[in-house]
């Protein structure tokens, strides 16, 4: 039979349907060239933003249709959408639907396509499910065929759910409490992407730095990097990056770990979503602007190569426009890679939700998103420009419109011109063009000496 899974939303999300594809794999089954082919179609989703939940739902309405046409067709909807409760409510609006996962859950899938032609008792089958669900975790990861030994990055989760529960955020209601995967099941996931050819590993977890914070004496993330790093030697993967990190759990231990080990690249990710101390404290982030600056200062001293990004969200409930510049000035003066940016927009369940009221006007969200958007490209052209000239090392990812992409160890993105497959090589450019959201480069050509004999005169 073959599959598709169609991906919303994070990287989080990314890594679920590879894990759900490894064991579709291992059970005999490929990927669909065609979508509309596919016998088994997967909606994995988001429902960070409204807009994401909305694609969804336009998806499975799609799929409606082709179930009725074909009743064979099986329909997997997984993901935030689904969230690690019963949802009762889905199963009611959507009959046609096969099976419903939580994210990180492939189990079901994998039970259902095991029973579909035959039922056994229900505390049976659900035994199986959980053995099915700590095999997957603990076992070998096989990549689609179609990607093995031709994608370059993927993603590894090491701490899955949420315990933080920010204001605006819906994740700890939908992808459930902290749990951190165990070292073992981790880097045996490394080790089966590297013999697939994968080069580059990152680790994910919505808050990163809260890795092992849920098992009593156990590693912590600067511990699991320092492991990582051995296996990445042993198996050649070049490059290790993680995400997402939280400013209260940055810590000087990770932080040192970076800069020491080789193969971590100098990339931190540190959502900040405003620079105003009673926004903040209304989004319940816990750190204020003046503690959120020293900490940019302090990674800064301990990486002086470093890239920083952040995240940012405009028109969070009772943002006035003294606040909103609060935040601009904070990017103004930090000059930051790179900023991942949101307008405001309720979730369902969460506290912002139930207590505050959304009272900044749609177009105000819309003027502020510019302003940003601005002020971002324009420190990103600055900070770009300084690589004009500079000979960088880059990882070749894969070919895009007639020229390579590659990617700087701060993760900035370089095209550029050569014969061969380069894909997955290590390799040095001389940057010759930069711009706020790439660069340009070439390969650089030896010196010529020269060699001829000077004529003397007499």
């Amino acid at each position: 039979m073959q599959y598709h899974i169609w991906t919303l939303g994070c990287q989080m999300n990314v890594a679920d349907s590879q894990l759900l594809a490894s064991e579709l794999e291992k059970m005999g089954h490929h990927a669909a060239e065609n979508p509309d082919d596919a016998d088994i179609y997967v909606v994995n989703t988001c429902v960070v933003r409204q807009a994401a939940e909305d694609k969804a739902y336009g998806r499975l309405m799609q799929l409606h249709g082709e179930k009725r046409k074909n009743p064979e067709k099986v329909i997997g909807l997984m993901g935030c959408l689904v969230g690690v409760k019963d949802p009762v409510h889905l199963r009611k609006k959507l009959p046609y639907v096969d099976v419903f996962m939580a994210p990180s859950t492939p189990d079901l899938m994998v039970n259902f396509l095991k029973e579909r032609d035959g039922e056994r008792e229900i505390m049976e089958i659900e035994a199986e499910q959980r053995e099915i669900l700590n095999q997957i975790q603990d076992g070998e990861l096989i990549l689609p065929e179609h990607e093995r030994g031709n994608i370059v990055s993927a993603h590894v989760p090491v701490v899955y759910g949420c315990s933080h529960a920010c204001s605006f955020c819906i994740i700890p209601f939908r992808r459930g409490a902290e749990r951190s995967r165990s070292v073992g099941e981790i880097v045996n996931h490394v080790r089966s992407l590297a013999q697939q050819g994968v080069k580059e590993v990152t680790l994910l977890g919505q808050i990163v730095d809260r890795y092992g914070k849920d098992i009593p004496d156990g590693p912590d993330l600067a511990d699991l990097l320092r492991q990582v790093h051995c296996v990445a030697e042993e198996v050649d993967v070049k490059r290790i990056r993680f995400l997402t990190s939280h400013p209260n759990w940055m810590t000087d231990r990770i932080l040192d770990t970076v800069a020491e080990l080789p193969r971590l690249m100098p990339v931190i990710e540190v959502p900040v979503q405003a620079g105003n101390d009673e926004v903040l404290s209304r989004m319940r982030r816990g750190y204020t602007n003046a503690q959120y600056r020293r900490l940019i200062e302090k990674i800064r001293n301990k990486i002086p190569d470093v890239a920083i990004h952040t995240d940012i969200i405009v028109g969070f409930c009772g943002e006035t426009e003294e606040q909103f510049m609060d935040t601009y000035n904070l990017l103004a003066d930090l000059k930051l890679d790179k900023t991942h940016l949101a307008r405001y927009s309720p979730r369902p369940q969460t506290i912002s939700d139930r207590k505050m009221e959304d009272d900044v006007p749609e177009e105000e969200k819309i003027r502020r998103h510019k302003m940003i958007e601005e002020i971002h490209m324009q420190v990103s052209a600055e900070i770009n420009s300084k690589w004009l000239g500079e000979t960088v090392e880059v990882l070749v990812e894969d070919m895009h419109k007639g020229k390579w992409r590659a990617r700087t160890p701060q993760n900035k993105l370089v095209f550029f011109e050569a014969e061969g497959d380069l894909k997955g090589e290590l390799l040095d450019l001389e940057i010759t063009w930069t711009g706020p959201w790439s660069m340009q480069g070439r390969i650089p050509q030896p010196e010529v000496q020269d060699l001829s004999i000077p004529i003397i005169s007499s």
